[in-house]
């Protein structure tokens, strides 16, 4: 039994406990129902949103405060309609839209663990939401709209790898939550599945995994792929932000065959969308103002690390040349680097991971903005120019 199990299984069998913490760590559970450096799934954790903040519930078995009461037909109802056992509609913050791919067998284990856990007595805090989204009649219409309740079924003439991939990635993972862009009433459309977005309230973007000018992955090797997924870095980059977060909480505790089943089914979604448009001559015009500094702070700054022409030292230091995720549509997350810096995931297979230092301090909003049009023009970089008022719009972004 892994290393969070550590309460009596009570009347559960023990690999099934085993089982249901395993699945519960593809779920990430932890990210949104445990607060850093508390106590395991006690709840709590603020997350904030367009409409308001929510805050997560205990699901720890505590019989006052947590799902202590519950039973496994109560659980599996929960996760699969998005309703909790006193009939109230829960906010999509809880990906109930994906988890309702999740088997009955699956959700029966993860509440078999959940309920090994040691009990933690902590009431729910009330979410703070904004009129009218605290009225939460109003998530019917929603449903209506986004939610399609039904386990995951296999795609027909597709291998059990890809199908256990395709399940992983849409169910458990909820990777369409971050990965798929969301409109003006918090849902997505599916026909837009995987194509990226800002993430709404945190400031980073994730990049589409449907284009190749992004983050599409269909010209990645197997091998840089499942090396991102469990460790956070690879020969074709590194993760940072909300993503870091997913491979130390989730990613990099499953089993070489499930991370391979995800990159197997990754790899084969259809490229389409994030095409890049041609810069304006108003873009050209700011580029040719901003290169001539920003090609001066990268060799004083960067090409230590980077390179001078942008090649990188790996393992420690990512290639600037022909990154896609310095090119993206969106300028967001390399901007944030430079301002913030960052560490990608300390994981097993790379527990002293090397890391950008921040410069916010050091470089004002214009000479962030030529650096970084610098990198993602230079070298055969096909990025557009950044604005000044775009690092000062994230000089203030959350440091998450």
């Amino acid at each position: 039994m892994g290393a969070l199990a550590s309460h009596a299984a009570g009347t559960h069998d023990a690999n099934v406990v085993a089982r249901g913490e395993y699945l519960a760590r593809a779920g990430d559970c932890i990210a949104c129902h445990t607060v850093p450096g508390d106590k395991l799934f006690a709840g709590g954790r603020p997350m904030a949103t367009p409409f308001g903040t929510l805050y997560s519930p205990n699901i720890s078995p505590d019989k006052e405060t947590g799902i202590g009461k519950w039973t496994a037909d109560q659980f599996y109802a929960m996760m699969h309609t998005g309703y909790s056992p006193d009939g109230s509609l829960l906010y999509p913050a809880m990906p109930f839209a994906a988890y309702t791919k999740v088997t009955r067998e699956d959700s029966d284990a993860i509440f078999a663990y959940l309920t090994s856990v040691p009990p933690v007595r902590l009431a729910n805090r009330a979410h703070d939401m904004r009129f009218p989204y605290n009225n939460r009649s109003l998530l019917l219409g929603w449903r209506t709209l986004y939610f399609r309740e039904g386990e995951f079924t296999p795609g027909a003439g597709q291998s059990a790898e890809w199908n256990r991939g395709a399940y992983l990635i849409q169910g458990l993972g909820h990777c369409s939550m971050c990965h798929t862009a969301i409109n003006a009433l918090g849902g997505s459309s599916e026909s837009k599945a995987f194509e990226g977005g800002l993430i709404p309230m945190q400031a980073w973007y994730a990049p589409s995994l449907t284009s190749n000018t992004e983050a599409g992955l269909g010209d990645w090797s197997i091998e840089d792929i499942t090396n991102l997924l469990r460790t956070g870095v690879s020969r074709r980059g590194a993760v940072y932000g909300p993503m870091a977060e997913v491979v130390y909480d989730s990613l990099q505790y499953l089993s070489d065959d499930d991370i391979r089943a995800m990159a197997v089914y990754l790899k084969s979604l259809p490229p389409h969308g994030g095409e890049a448009s041609p810069p304006s001559a108003m873009a050209s015009e700011e580029k040719d103002r901003l290169y001539p500094l920003g090609s001066k702070i990268y060799d004083a700054q960067c090409a230590t690390c980077h390179g001078a022409k942008g090649l990188g030292k790996l393992p420690e230091f990512p290639p600037l040349a022909d990154n896609q995720s310095i090119q993206m549509t969106s300028s967001v997350n390399p901007i944030r680097m430079v301002l913030n810096g960052g560490y990608p995931p300390g994981t097993s297979r790379n527990p002293r991971p090397y890391g950008m230092p921040p410069f916010a301090q050091s470089l004002s909003d214009e000479e962030v903005a030529a650096v970084v049009t610098f990198i993602r023009t230079a070298w055969g970089n096909h990025g557009t120019p950044v604005s000044v008022r775009e690092v000062n719009d994230l000089r203030s972004a959350p440091l998450n």
